[in-house]
């Protein structure tokens, strides 16, 4: 009886926690695979990734705050000691891919989703 209130409690404990972390190392990449503490492998299907560990596209703009409504005119001749900077009307905006994605034999940190079906993979990390 007094086994089954410990264990009884422990679960208690646990149900009240809702993120548990774990670190992993990357098995497979195509298909995704990062196995826990040697023994369970987490397939792809189980993995939330986050951007630090992806590769994702985003937009960027190279427009310079410091060079903003300084235009020079075409007709205007330049004058020596000056400094005239051409700019757009509009921000340069382009797309870019950043290149996160996970590589085999490297360690991640994991939470584990309360229930304990998914995972979300934060980001690698390194020993000191």
């Amino acid at each position: 009886m007094l086994k089954l209130l410990k264990k009884a409690g422990i679960q208690a404990v646990e149900q009240t926690a809702p993120v548990a972390i774990f670190l992993g190392i990357v098995k497979s990449v195509n298909p995704l695979v990062i196995n826990v503490e040697q023994r369970l492998d987490i397939p792809a299907e189980f993995l939330f990734l986050t951007d630090q560990v992806r590769d994702y596209k985003t937009k960027v703009s190279f427009d310079n705050p410091d060079i903003k409504n300084i235009v020079k005119p075409y007709d205007m001749q330049d004058i020596p000691g000056t400094n005239y900077k051409i700019t757009f009307q509009d921000a340069a905006i382009n797309e870019i891919t950043i290149y996160n994605g996970l590589k085999v034999g490297e360690q991640v940190v994991l939470l584990r989703v309360q229930g304990g079906q998914k995972f979300i993979v934060l980001n690698r990390v390194v020993k000191a």
